[in-house]
């Protein structure tokens, strides 16, 4: 770090020494715009890799050859198909084999797991989250409240910084969790906040939890495919996540989720079924009662979504190839130098750029938010009219992710520059 230079030399020799730069051929990038892009929006939805169109052309043309006999009959028979994901995602969110499906969408599958999971009794009937979640989030939990008869102003708990903190102290979490500690049925917290990119412990937050009684689940859509997860052993109760932003599959893509080993082959615990969850053996003799698979896959309720999935296994191949320890040490490299080149910039121009994301390493990922003291939105339509595609937060703040799969040191220092000039306007 001490040798680094925001130039474009010093830029293009990050590039040479980086062994995952070839990946970034197998993505498309924007071509709306006359700029040669910078596409620092992958925490919103990832590009589409190059085997995207193969992979669901493929299924359009065993659907025409084969009709309904392509759900047995298909290269990659659509029955199972969902089967095809279960050790990729295993791989990447830390699971065993058994506590991982693909399905459905990230808010259904959040809603479906908190009938398991939020189940009110007595005066252990609150929730905890972090203030400012992601507004499905908080829409999602305050709904459930109701739907038992609570009111949210006085069943949600949302933990907040402190004064004058952009982000959340993990110990506060804890003190929380510890204050409620009668109180508190569920934890449900985002692993990644989507504002400022904090990563939460989520192994604390989940032993804290269970210490006082409470299951412990996260919405990881900002976190799976983006930080290393470890959801066994941390002992998560629950988890799910989008495969639209990082995972790269595609708007409004399919749902991956987590349940952990303990509580997959529960008969008796609460859920709503539906005919895919049935043991595989019987299911098409049509059983008038449901006996769940012994796995994360009896929360499934309908058969896969295959042209939808066909877009994720692309994408997941990729993961596969590149390996997610390299692709979160560039990953790290990545932040670094832009984090590296921001400061550069402080020392040329009169606004303050202030990252809220916090600077250890392990407590965030791709993402940095920069707030602009002083800047209108109008900055951010200066860095769009040059090229940069990133996103804008009110009041002054932009969210930028350089993504080790398909961004590069040059992208980093290519949107300093832009950034530099339209603060000197």
């Amino acid at each position: 770090m001490t040798n680094w230079e925001f130039s474009l030399d010093c830029a293009k020799k990050l590039d040479q020494n980086d062994k995952l730069s070839h990946f970034r051929d197998k993505f498309h990038f924007p071509t709306f715009s006359d700029k040669r892009p910078i596409y620092f929006t992958g925490n919103s939805l990832g590009l589409q890799p190059k085997l995207t169109r193969t992979y669901i052309n493929r299924e359009l043309d065993e659907w025409a050859k084969w009709g309904v006999d392509g759900h047995t009959r298909a290269e990659r028979p659509w029955m199972p198909y969902h089967e095809l994901f279960t050790d990729k995602i295993a791989r990447l969110v830390g699971a065993k084999h058994s506590e991982v499906a693909v399905t459905h969408s990230l808010t259904t599958n959040l809603h479906l797991l908190m009938v398991s999971f939020f189940n009110p009794k007595g005066k252990r009937c609150k929730i905890l989250c972090e203030k400012k979640a992601f507004p499905s989030d908080q829409y999602a939990l305050q709904s459930q409240l109701q739907f038992h008869g609570l009111n949210p102003k006085e069943n949600l708990i949302e933990v907040e910084p402190r004064v004058g903190e952009h982000t959340i102290r993990n110990e506060d979490i804890i003190s929380i969790i510890e204050d409620h500690e009668d109180e508190i049925a569920m934890i449900m917290i985002g692993g990644v906040n989507y504002f400022t990119g904090q990563v939460f412990d989520m192994q604390k937050i989940s032993k804290a939890g269970h210490k006082i009684g409470a299951n412990v689940g996260f919405d990881l859509a900002h976190a799976a495919g983006n930080i290393s997860l470890k959801l066994n052993e941390w002992n998560v109760d629950f988890a799910t996540w989008c495969s639209y932003k990082y995972l790269n599959s595609g708007p409004g893509g399919v749902s991956g989720y987590f349940i952990h080993e303990r509580h997959v082959s529960n008969e008796n615990i609460p859920r709503f079924a539906g005919w895919w969850g049935h043991n595989k053996e019987d299911r098409f003799k049509m059983p008038d009662t449901f006996s769940p698979i012994p796995t994360a896959e009896s929360w499934q309720l309908s058969n896969a979504p295959v042209i939808s999935m066909a877009a994720h296994l692309a994408s997941l191949e990729i993961f596969d190839e590149a390996g997610f320890e390299n692709l979160r040490t560039k990953s790290i490299e990545l932040t670094n130098f832009l984090a590296f080149v921001i400061d550069e910039i402080n020392k040329e121009v009169s606004i303050n750029l202030e990252v809220i994301t916090p600077k250890e390493e392990n407590n965030r990922g791709c993402q940095l938010s920069i707030v602009a003291h002083g800047a209108e939105r109008k900055l951010f339509n200066q860095l769009t009219a040059e090229g940069v595609i990133s996103d804008w937060r009110e009041p002054n703040v932009i969210r930028v992710a350089p993504v080790p799969l398909y961004n590069s040191f040059e992208d980093v220092y290519r949107f300093g520059e832009v950034l530099k000039q339209a603060l000197k306007i």
